[in-house]
């Protein structure tokens, strides 16, 4: 009789091979010194400093982003995040349909460079309350945005099996939708 179990066999291998693969991604402190570049940052949404604010607002919304940023003669000029929204307009008595994005925006935002590292980036995040930071060029023009997201995201990434195959809460408690959907 033969004790050979090819399905057995195959799942041992399986695993086996998963297992070494996560071994050679080990979370530690040479990730985070990682370019901010390894995050492939999403292009930036830019908008010009005289659009009104409920075209930005409305940029946002169609395409499912945090912020945009504003730029005149290609240099980043400023940020309109959610946050300028909350702050800045609602409930201020301010029509965004006739109100200059200039004026409700975050000028002069802190802005990193692609070949900055993660790190640098999660010290300005935590440090300043950011949850996007624009990514510009040499020259001051926007290239990118990274967002609290994309690190996330990319911590995870080491952690797939810890973070995403957690099983359900007991309680029912949690939402089916996304924030603000």
């Amino acid at each position: 009789m033969d004790d050979k179990d090819p399905v057995g066999d195959y799942i041992d291998e399986t695993i086996k091979e998963y297992e070494e693969g996560e071994r050679s991604r080990v979370f530690d402190s040479d990730m985070l010194r990682q370019p901010i570049s390894v995050l492939e940052p999403r292009a930036p949404v830019v908008v010009e400093p005289q659009a009104p604010a409920l075209e930005a607002v409305t940029i946002m919304q169609t395409e499912r982003i945090g912020c945009v940023l504003v730029a005149r003669a290609g240099k980043l000029k400023g940020i309109f995040t959610e946050r300028d929204v909350l702050s800045q307009i609602v409930g201020k008595g301010i029509d965004p349909a006739k109100t200059a994005v200039r004026k409700v925006m975050t000028s002069d935002p802190e802005s990193l460079r692609m070949t900055d590292s993660i790190a640098y980036a999660l010290n300005k995040m935590s440090v300043g309350g950011y949850r996007h930071i624009p990514l510009v060029d040499k020259a001051g023009a926007a290239v990118g945005v990274i967002s609290v997201k994309d690190i996330v995201n990319y911590v995870v990434d080491f952690f797939p099996r810890e973070i995403m195959n957690l099983p359900t809460l007991p309680r029912g408690n949690y939402t089916q939708a996304r924030e603000g959907a």
